[in-house]
C-alpha cells in the first residue's frame, strides 16, 4: 500500500500547498522518523530518541518552515489500537494533518465515529488550534481514499 498512498499525497500536498519550495513524500516505515526528518535537513526535538516510525510522511517546506504529514496504513480492519498509535504521534509531533487508511474496513472504529459520532476521538494540536486525524477506506482501485468512508468529512 505505501507506494500508492506515497503517489497520492504527493498530488495531495502538490494540489494543497502550490506555493512550497518544496514537497517531499517518502516511505518511511521502516526508520525512525528523526532518522528520516535529519536527512531533509529538519530538527523535530520531540522525535529524537523516541520510536516513532510513520508508514508514509509528507514533508512541505517553505522558506525556513516545514510542516509534517502522516500517513499510517494499515491492510486489517481498524482498531482503537490502531487510533491511538497515530494519535499519540501526532500528540508527540503534532504534524499539520494526520491519515488514517485501511484498505480492509474501518472496523471497531465504525461504531465509535459513525454511530456514536465521537469525532472528539480525532482531536489532536497545540491546544491554540484542534486538528483532527481523518480516517478512511483506502480504494485500491482509484489508489486513493474513499471520500464517502472518510471522517471527520471533508
Amino acid at each position: 500500500l505505501y507506494p500508492p498512498m506515497q503517489h497520492w499525497l504527493e498530488l495531495y500536498l502538490k494540489d494543497k500547498y502550490k506555493s512550497a519550495d518544496e514537497i517531499i513524500v517518502v516511505d518511511a516505515h521502516s526508520e525512525r522518523l528523526d532518522r528520516v526528518l535529519r536527512k531533509y535537513d529538519i530538527i523535530q526535538e520531540e522525535a529524537i530518541g523516541v520510536d516513532i516510525q510513520i508508514d508514509v510522511l509528507g514533508i512541505v517546506k517553505k522558506a525556513d518552515k516545514f510542516k509534517l504529514f502522516f500517513i499510517e496504513a494499515k491492510k486489517t480492519n481498524l482498531t482503537l489500537r490502531d487510533l491511538g498509535q497515530l494519535w499519540a504521534y501526532c500528540k508527540l509531533i503534532d504534524p499539520e494533518e494526520a491519515f488514517l487508511l485501511t484498505s480492509a474496513g474501518m472496523g471497531s472504529l465504525n461504531k465509535l465515529l459513525n454511530v456514536y459520532k465521537r469525532e472528539d476521538l480525532l482531536d489532536f494540536g497545540d491546544g491554540k488550534r484542534i486538528k483532527k486525524m481523518k480516517i478512511a477506506i483506502w480504494n485500491i482501485n482509484t489508489n486513493s481514499p474513499d471520500a464517502s468512508t472518510m471522517v471527520p468529512k471533508i
